[in-house]
């Protein structure tokens, strides 16, 4: 055998013996047909892998879009109480068994989500609702958008998630769309324009440790660890600062950066009452 082939061998096998990357699932909360959440959550997701790239500490984790609309979820309809369930094999349905192995196999979550009616979208609740221990102790950040930039939505969203004992970032994040053209173009599906230009310097990069926490976080279980499999982490305490972190950058790159001019500050007096939740995203 040459040197070269033994080389590439080495090289394979070391490859397959490396731990897999840590995963950020960004999920986009609404399922609206059609609806500016793809969109936005994309650019929280290009925002967020953008800052990644400029702290190399951060380049262990993967960021990667969860769609509701990916996954044929009917109204919770389980006979079990996932509380009580510890392997994806005791749920009855496939729907149920093929969303437990997606959700297990992150380790922390950015939930963006819409504002209807002062509270956040049904099918994200669904969504929750089927799982419990593939959830429970994962960090999680909440982004809301609208067009006061969804503030109830978003509280009420963490009083669930901290009901599955989520470690949750105290801050959410609100995208604000005071402009009347953009509701419009949301309600019909339209580009909303958005994209992503970080500054590399102090005001949206700090320069912390807090990213060092990602080579730390455990991967994903086997499933013949029950529990351990569907929750996908062992050291969600230092997963924390990291959203906190992922945060500020957020919101310092909406706010200082000019990212986008319809991400402002919210302007409460800009946009009447009545149209506020017309952009059903």
């Amino acid at each position: 055998m040459s040197s070269d082939t033994t080389s590439d061998l080495s090289s394979a096998i070391n490859a397959a013996l490396a731990p897999s990357p840590n995963r950020i699932g960004v999920i986009v909360c609404s399922q609206r047909s059609p609806r500016a959440g793809l969109q936005i959550s994309q650019f929280v997701l290009d925002t967020l892998k953008q800052y990644q790239k400029t702290h190399p500490s951060s380049t262990s984790y993967e960021l990667s879009l969860i769609d509701l609309n990916d996954h044929a979820l009917p109204l919770y309809n389980e006979p079990g109480i996932p509380s009580r369930i510890h392997s994806a094999s005791e749920y009855k349905h496939e729907h149920t068994r093929k969303w437990s192995k997606c959700i297990s196999s992150y380790q922390a979550f950015v939930f963006v989500t819409p504002q209807y009616n002062w509270g956040y979208p049904a099918s994200i609740k669904n969504a929750i609702d089927y799982l419990f221990n593939e959830w429970k102790g994962k960090p999680a950040l909440v982004v809301s958008y609208g067009g006061h930039g969804g503030g109830k939505a978003a509280a009420q969203l963490q009083q669930v998630l901290h009901g599955l004992d989520m470690k949750l970032v105290k801050d959410t994040v609100g995208l604000t769309f005071p402009d009347r053209t953009v509701l419009v173009k949301a309600t019909t599906g339209q580009d909303l324009g958005l994209k992503v230009s970080i500054a590399e310097d102090s005001e949206v990069i700090h320069k912390e440790n807090a990213l060092e926490a990602l080579g730390e976080a455990g991967a994903a279980k086997d499933e013949g660890d029950g529990e351990e499999y569907l929750r996908g982490n062992s050291s969600t305490d230092e997963c924390e600062p990291l959203f906190k972190q992922y945060k500020s950058c957020l919101s310092k790159a909406l706010k200082e950066k000019g990212v986008d001019k319809m991400l402002a500050e919210a302007r409460e007096n800009t946009v009447p009452e009545t149209d506020v939740e017309h952009m059903r995203r």
